[in-house]
């Protein structure tokens, strides 16, 4: 019963959601977003209007990036909570036999992986391992490595 009553709401909802990001997302010409000594400051007032017509084009086609190093709390903050990153597949540098509860990962693409969790998770000595982390369904990373017949939770530290 009261579900039929929340119903109408939540389909409303949907609708009214994305309405709300595509007006967040309309792009503002950058002289809009500057103020007049950032503009100026930029060596933008130097250019023809004409010039400034294609700029804005240019920057209206590409996506806003927003670079955020660490969190409110001080933790590194590698994506973006709207990206959905694919998985990550590389090798763990030097040999690898398990994980014991605190392993850390360092991968050749550069990027450490630190355990999340107490898990032991003994495997066969394998030196420049395969391992896949990707997102599980409740948004942790989980890593396998080829010869291991299990995967942990892990939190990426670099």
């Amino acid at each position: 019963m009261r579900l039929t009553r929340l119903l109408p709401l939540l389909v409303s909802a949907a609708f009214v959601m994305p309405s709300l990001s595509f007006a967040s997302d309309q792009y503002v010409p950058v002289q809009q977003r500057m103020t007049p000594e950032e503009f100026k400051a930029a060596g933008l007032d130097k250019l023809s209007p004409d010039e400034l017509k294609n700029l804005d084009t240019w920057l209206s086609g590409h996506g806003k990036v927003v670079t955020k190093m660490v969190d409110a709390g001080g933790k590194p903050v590698f994506y973006t909570t709207g990206e959905k990153p694919g998985p990550v597949q590389a090798h763990i540098q030097g040999q690898f036999a398990g994980f014991n509860g605190h392993s850390e990962l360092t991968l050749d693409n550069g990027q450490v992986w630190k355990q999340a969790d107490t898990t032991k998770i003994p495997c066969m000595t394998i030196t420049n391992a395969k391992v896949t982390i990707r997102r599980s369904l409740a948004g942790n990373w989980m890593a396998s490595v080829d010869g291991c017949n299990d995967n942990t939770s892990m939190v990426r530290t670099k």
